[in-house]
């Protein structure tokens, strides 16, 4: 999975569920790569973002809610953005994919409509950590599910812009290799993992 969402939600999660199944050990792998499962030999992962047509089975989790955040002193220095219009004269952290190496374009829902433009910016980045503390670090605006900066929000470290003009929620996906292989230690792992994620997920005030 994610590795924010590993550290973040899971693993303090953990031991509740270790003490209700003791019979159940958990191998966790936490990357923000894609994640080949047949070839890997894995149980099952939980994929963030849009879906290619890979044959697995999909079990819909949720969407996470994605925000616009920078920090005081970016904003102090720069402003702060009212419109998308404004993101020309604004400097982003890029974020470019672990798995293509693309930088994802800056996004926004117009009517419906789903908007994109490339932002400018000094640094690009491939992991979520990176690219939160690049933010913190005042370096630029960022787009991020609202969960994964939560305790900086509530701290004043980071402030929500463009709140009217959010992109699209994440899908949050558990993939399985296939069904009949599908024991039932990983069904039980993935009921009890959805209801988690579904709580933690959605857990951001205003998100």
């Amino acid at each position: 999975m994610p590795g924010r969402i590993g550290r973040l939600i899971l693993a303090p999660a953990l031991p509740s569920f270790l003490e209700a199944y003791p019979e159940i050990d958990i191998e966790l792998g936490v990357t923000d790569r894609a994640v080949d499962l047949v070839g890997e030999g894995v149980d099952c992962v939980l994929r963030v973002g849009p879906l290619g047509d890979s044959g697995l089975i999909a079990r819909t989790i949720g969407t996470l809610p994605l925000i616009n955040v920078a920090s005081p002193d970016y904003l102090a220095r720069h402003g702060s953005p009212e419109t998308p219009a404004d993101l020309g004269r604004h400097w982003a952290v890029n974020y470019a994919s672990p798995s293509t190496g693309r930088v994802e374009p800056w996004e926004w829902v117009d009517q419906g409509a789903l908007r994109a433009t490339p932002m400018r910016g000094r640094v690009t980045v491939n992991s979520a950590e990176a690219y939160i503390a690049c933010c913190l670090a005042g370096l630029g605006l960022i787009q991020i599910p609202a969960y994964d900066v939560r305790p900086h929000l509530e701290a004043g470290e980071l402030v929500e812009v463009l709140r009217d003009h959010r992109a699209e929620p994440l899908p949050a996906t558990l993939l399985y290799p296939h069904r009949q292989h599908l024991s039932r230690r990983v069904q039980v792992f993935a009921e009890w993992l959805e209801a988690l994620l579904r709580d933690a997920l959605h857990g951001t005030p205003g998100a």
